[in-house]
């Protein structure tokens, strides 16, 4: 039987409509049982002695409790991991025809810190919170019951982890973490690092607006900012672009496009640049293209950043609608959970205007369907973007 940890006194509603987490804040401190460990699984239960389910407990964390199931008492062991898993791949599997997406997106998925991207017979696994690090080989055996995993390498190095408590490191357990995993996406070949490469190794996140800025690329010179492992530019390639250019700071990231590109067979139209894009940006001032796209890791990584991070989504914004041609598309986003969508709206506006480049609204988007939003979780909606077409 888990241990009972009680809310204080009127502090229920959130969870009772469906919120999944508890905040240290929330929880009546007197009652609280001797011992808890950090991932200990306790049952959650009113002050009116209500139960409201069983979650995932850090007593070191703000965000003091993670709910896993409505009802008290339930076990978080290989076989109900196996049964969440099994629920995330159905849904996957109804989604795509070929196993490259992101498998487990944390609570939306019902496994709170959980996150698992898969690349074929690969994986990659982040445990970011003190429940699920506890149970990792648990975590590993569910995986296992469901999938064929050839590679398996635990991406624990996220931010989340050090605000559990948690140590951050990256660790290969089974397979060459250190090869080149390759996956489709919307027709075209990429190569990934599990290992060495951002966050997970690849960015399924954006999928739908690759496809979609794809549709328009035919005949285009594309601007590629922050373009990793070159998604946008070379699926705009793939579609018939003329060229396209691919900012990056990484070489690594920009080592891995070209590998990519010569896959696909657009390696001779590519240019790859290893540069700031805020300066590359102002150094092609003077250049035009047909599609531009800007697509920055997080300038928001706490409320903190967050008045430094709109000027920057707005300096972005307006440098790169300057290259833009008349009747050109602009694509921009923002992956800072920090900024709302409202928020980032309002940086684009002002930097279109700071630009004098009016124009209209084609496309607005967040993740891909492998990423669903929880629905009382704003910040699982981190991702958010505008495709324009400018005058």
């Amino acid at each position: 039987m888990t241990a009972i940890v009680k809310l204080a006194p009127g502090q229920h509603k959130r969870i009772k409509a469906g919120h999944p987490w508890v905040y240290s804040n929330e929880i009546a401190r007197r009652h609280l049982p001797d011992g808890l460990e950090p991932g200990a699984l306790v049952t959650i239960v009113g002050d009116n002695g209500e139960v409201y389910g069983t979650a995932i407990y850090n007593p070191h964390s703000l965000l003091a409790a993670r709910l896993i199931d409505r009802a008290g008492d339930s076990e978080l062991d290989a076989e109900f991991l196996t049964g969440r898993l099994r629920r995330a791949l159905d849904l996957r599997e109804r989604l795509f025809d070929a196993p490259y997406y992101r498998l487990v997106h944390a609570e939306a998925d019902g496994l709170p810190g959980l996150i698992v991207d898969r690349y074929g017979d690969a994986a990659a696994v982040q445990l970011n919170s003190a429940g699920m690090d506890r149970r990792r080989d648990a975590v590993l055996a569910a995986l296992d019951n469901i999938v064929e995993l050839q590679t398996i390498v635990l991406r624990n190095d996220s931010a989340g982890r050090a605000l559990e408590g948690l140590p951050r490191e990256v660790t290969t357990i089974r397979g060459d973490g250190a090869a080149t995993v390759w996956l489709r996406e919307n027709g075209a070949w990429f190569a990934a690092s599990l290992e060495a490469g951002q966050k997970t190794g690849w960015f399924f996140d954006q999928r739908d607006s690759r496809a979609f800025l794809a549709k328009l690329a035919k005949g285009a010179r594309v601007a590629d900012f922050y373009a990793y492992g070159g998604g946008f530019g070379i699926q705009a390639m793939c579609a018939g672009a003329s060229s396209a250019v691919l900012i990056d700071r990484s070489q690594r990231a920009l080592d891995q496009a070209a590998e990519s590109a010569r896959r696909n067979n657009v390696a001779e139209g590519c240019q790859l640049v290893k540069a700031d894009a805020f300066e590359e940006m102002q150094r092609q001032a003077a250049q035009q293209y047909g599609i531009v796209v800007a697509d920055p890791p997080a300038f928001v990584k706490s409320r903190k950043d967050l008045r430094a991070g709109c000027r920057a989504y707005r300096k972005m914004t307006r440098l790169a609608a300057r290259l833009v041609a008349p009747g050109g598309i602009l694509f921009v986003a923002s992956c800072s959970h920090n900024v709302s969508l409202d928020l980032f709206g309002e940086c684009v506006r002002k930097g279109l205007a700071d630009a004098r480049r009016p124009g209209r609204i084609l496309r607005q988007a967040g993740a891909g369907a492998d990423h669903p939003v929880h629905p009382h979780l704003p910040e699982s909606a981190y991702l958010k973007s505008l495709t324009l077409l400018l005058d």
